[in-house]
């Protein structure tokens, strides 16, 4: 049985699996920590299961509904989010229990079909709409819709009674959770990096629209925060508010990211010389990282993180190093901004590296430091002193000198 079962409050259960077999998340993003399938069950004079887990986990979730529910139906399915990892047992869910009715907006009865096939009657499916509430008894979902966050259909659910948001991947975060399920039973700190790589590849590209959801979560009387990924905060839900408001509003920390790409070691020299100027003018968060061997959410997550950013690029067939190019793309596709950029590259016979950084800057929302440094072959004394005051430049601009 992979599926976990546990008591949040009376009658409102957490159920879900830990994923450690998974590799890449959305077969794109490393696992080295796993990921957790969280899903929620309200008892009360009806019954309400929110959101299912993912199919691969699925041993023994049926069974655990069933535990809790001791004999009775399940009257209805609340589906916030259809991307597989949390709709992926619905039709086991239907299968065990017939007459259940499924909740969603009109999107996800779209996707209902586009992603299951599953055509459903006025008399199954319960469409909802912002604003409009679920009366499950003591209990009622209040449901707020949270359309591109990060999926059209997505939507939230708030129960004031209890004060709990159901927040499907809002306030989500890599990782397993590795017996604690709530917060107050772990260490956030470990895992804080893990959610804010989530949060940059997963959510970060809707950052606008995220910020405008946390501003609307901010205005409700929250004591505990369901997500479908990660802890279940009963203890310290502002923390994990926080976070999210700072990265969906691009707020930075004092710190730069130096990004490379090197086929034999020219940029890569000019990458740790630009380190050490950093240093020497103060900053003490200074992250270099290879392109060719950090994978790049690891590098996008630093870069939401810290305010300074130096991308250096060896040309390679007149253009920018084909990993360092994908990055680039990346970083355009996640709208990121707020950030003070820096550029720098090498060459043999022929440039173009830093034409095609310089390209990138000039279409981007970033606060290009003056001075660009390029250095034909090996760094000469001119390309030090370039480099040197490249630092400077940007150790003012993060440290607001």
């Amino acid at each position: 049985m992979n599926s976990i079962c546990k008591e949040i409050l009376s009658d409102l259960y957490y159920i879900g699996a830990n994923d450690r077999e998974t590799e890449l998340f959305e077969n794109m993003l490393p696992l080295p920590r796993g990921v957790s399938y969280n899903c929620y069950l309200i008892k009360d004079e009806k019954t309400a299961l929110l959101d299912t887990i993912r199919i691969n986990k699925s041993g023994g979730f049926i069974e655990n509904i069933r535990n809790i529910l001791d004999g009775r139906t399940l009257d209805y399915l609340v589906v916030q989010h259809m991307e597989p990892d949390h709709s992926g047992c619905i039709k086991e869910v239907l299968e065990a229990y017939p007459d259940v009715v499924i909740v969603g907006n009109k999107r996800t009865r779209t996707m209902l079909y586009d992603l299951l096939e599953l055509e459903l009657s006025d008399e199954k499916f319960m469409e909802v709409n912002n604003g409009d509430v679920l009366k499950l008894g003591k209990r009622e979902l209040n449901f707020v819709m949270t359309s591109m966050v990060h999926w059209p259909e997505s939507m939230v659910s708030y129960e004031p009674t209890d004060k709990v948001l159901f927040s499907q991947d809002i306030f989500g975060g890599f990782g397993t959770l590795d017996g604690a399920i709530f917060d107050d039973q772990a260490d956030y700190s470990v895992y804080q990096s893990e959610t804010r790589r989530y949060y940059a590849n997963i959510v970060g590209k809707y950052s606008m629209v995220a910020a405008k959801a946390v501003e609307a979560v901010q205005g409700l009387d929250i004591d505990i925060i369901c997500p479908v990924h990660g802890f279940v905060w009963r203890k310290n839900p502002e923390i994990i508010i926080e976070d999210y408001r700072k990265w969906s509003n691009y707020e930075t920390e004092e710190g730069v990211v130096i990004v490379y790409g090197s086929m034999y070691g020219n940029t890569e020299s000019m990458a740790d010389h630009l380190a050490q100027f950093l240093a020497e003018e103060g900053v003490r968060n200074v992250q270099v990282y290879d392109c060719s061997k950090t994978h790049f959410s690891y590098i996008i997550s630093e870069i939401w993180k810290y305010k300074g950013l130096i991308l250096g690029s060896a040309t390679y067939d007149n253009s920018v190093y084909p990993n360092m190019y994908n990055l680039l793309n990346l970083l355009k596709h996640n709208k990121i901004k707020n950030h003070a950029l820096g550029i720098f590259g090498s060459y043999g016979w022929s440039g173009g590296a830093v034409k095609d950084l310089k390209a990138f800057a000039e279409g981007s929302a970033f606060d290009l430091t003056e001075t660009i440094v390029e250095a034909r072959g090996t760094m000469h004394e001119e390309d030090l002193e370039g480099l040197r005051k490249m630092a400077k430049e940007m150790a003012e601009k993060v440290l607001e000198k």
